[in-house]
């Protein structure tokens, strides 16, 4: 009888944050997710810290395009971490936009050298990051599939 009464709570706090039990996003593999992206959030909110306030003049747009991957993998980290529908949502916000601009920047930056003086985060698909920039939103998406509300 317990089991059957902390078996129906489970259900009900799920569909109270708009899930279904056992589809949370930041559990099992979802957790590593959220430590890679993390891990991405804090290496390009660094770089683009260092570049922009040393060396913007030299390549400004390079620099801005690795201060916005920077906001979007912050996100990404957050929603992916965070429970309910809206954050799910958001997650896949961040992680379309994440594949949109590492295809974009990285085909940008093989046809178009002289806008990319300097390396961004996305650049050459994320070359100088071992291309994980180019494979993380593919996982990400994925994942967010497997867990849709």
């Amino acid at each position: 009888m317990p089991e059957e009464i902390e078996e129906s709570t489970v259900g009900e706090a799920a569909k109270d944050v708009g899930e279904k039990p056992g589809t949370d996003k930041a559990s099992g593999p979802g957790r590593i997710l959220v430590a890679v992206y993390a891990i991405f959030a804090l290496a390009a909110t660094s770089r683009a810290a260092v570049q922009i306030s040393t060396k913007y003049h030299e390549a400004p747009l390079a620099y801005v395009l690795s201060a916005f991957a920077a906001v979007v993998y912050l996100l990404a980290t957050v929603a992916l971490a965070s429970r309910g529908a809206t954050w799910w949502r958001i997650a896949l916000l961040a992680c379309g936009i994440e594949l949109i601009g590492v295809l974009t920047v990285g085909t940008f930056s093989l046809f178009d050298r002289e806008a990319f003086p300097h390396a961004t985060v996305w650049s050459v698909y994320g070359q100088g990051y071992l291309f994980i920039p180019l494979v993380l939103p593919v996982i990400g998406l994925y994942w967010l599939r497997r867990t849709k509300p």
